[in-house]
């Protein structure tokens, strides 16, 4: 009798937190709160166990009934579920990140958060504005709150228990350095964009130094322009294994040694997702040394405003 494939099953145990979290992540940017609901049910069916949320997504009560939908059924135990949501840039300032913290978490209807990520590296102007802009439609930054002042106000959260693990999104391997080099708490997790085209290996190399979990967002490519998916590449491998482009590419991902999410409203894209397996080895190396292009399609690096870059073909 054949071993059952695990792969999607794997949780990478969390260094610098409790825990473990799951390989394979849900992604819920999805702006209709009815759909939210929904695609959330959805992946719980399926077995996604990590959600990635953010106050920036304004649908975190969306999820948080989705969740509790699951937990009064007795389908899905809490402690099973790996929470993370995302404080904003306008939310920097010290005296804001335990505010923004309790507010997620009330919306998202549970007693702790898994893990809780600065969302960007960039603090906006403090308020209740998302993307506050001067009279000529620039972002306004604030120059009045450091980085690393955000993070220790993230690292109280974590001595007062209802947070489990903290980290980084959207950041630089030069920005992340300064922080673990300063941090009392290293990061747990840090979330980039990282795919066959944009693989991130400095990044990932000093993340398995420092016992940091890489999870990687739009690790399809966010079916944009240069289509990773038609990647020759992956096709093959694709061909060769008997799953789909996309099942290839996320197994690459978790094998490699990152989480990813990924996220759809579509309820067989959603099980499609979650349906991976385990690639052989010459299917991994055919994957890092057959592919050439390097492509970053997100620009909230250079801005920490979230937005992927049409590019012309």
């Amino acid at each position: 009798m054949a071993t059952p494939d695990m792969l999607r099953y794997r949780r990478i145990p969390l260094t610098h937190g409790t825990g473990a979290i799951p390989a394979l992540g849900f992604g819920t940017l999805i702006p209709d709160p009815v759909a939210t609901r929904q695609a959330v049910k959805n992946a719980l069916e399926v077995g996604f166990r990590h959600f990635d949320c953010a106050e920036r997504y304004r649908n975190e009560e969306a999820v948080g009934n989705a969740m509790q939908d699951a937990f009064k059924a007795g389908t899905v135990r809490r402690e099973d579920v790996f929470v993370t949501t995302k404080l904003w840039n306008s939310n920097h300032r010290p005296e804001r990140v335990k505010q923004a913290f309790d507010a997620s978490r009330q919306r998202l209807q549970v007693d702790y958060i898994d893990c809780y990520l600065i969302h960007t590296p960039f603090a906006f102007r403090p308020g209740d504005e998302q993307e506050p802009r001067d009279e000529r439609g620039q972002v306004v930054y604030d120059s009045g709150v450091t980085l690393i002042e955000t993070w220790r106000a993230l690292e109280r959260l974590v001595a007062d228990r209802q947070c489990k693990s903290i980290g980084l999104s959207d950041i630089t391997l030069e920005k992340l350095k300064e922080i673990v080099a300063a941090a009392r708490i290293k990061p747990a997790v840090v979330q980039v964009e990282s795919h066959p085209y944009l693989p991130e290996w400095e990044l990932l190399d000093f993340c398995r130094e420092h016992g940091i979990v890489l999870l990687a967002f739009a690790p399809l490519g966010h079916g944009m322009e240069p289509k990773v998916l038609e990647d020759p590449v992956i096709t093959a491998v694709a061909k060769r294994v008997n799953k789909t482009p996309a099942q290839v590419a996320l197994a690459w991902a978790v094998q490699r040694g990152t989480a990813f999410l990924t996220t759809s409203v579509t309820p067989h894209r959603i099980e499609e997702n979650f349906d991976v397996s385990t690639l052989p080895d010459d299917a991994m190396q055919e994957i890092r040394d057959g592919i050439r292009t390097n492509i970053r399609f997100n620009g909230v690096v250079e801005t920490g405003v979230p937005g992927f870059i049409p590019r012309a073909n």
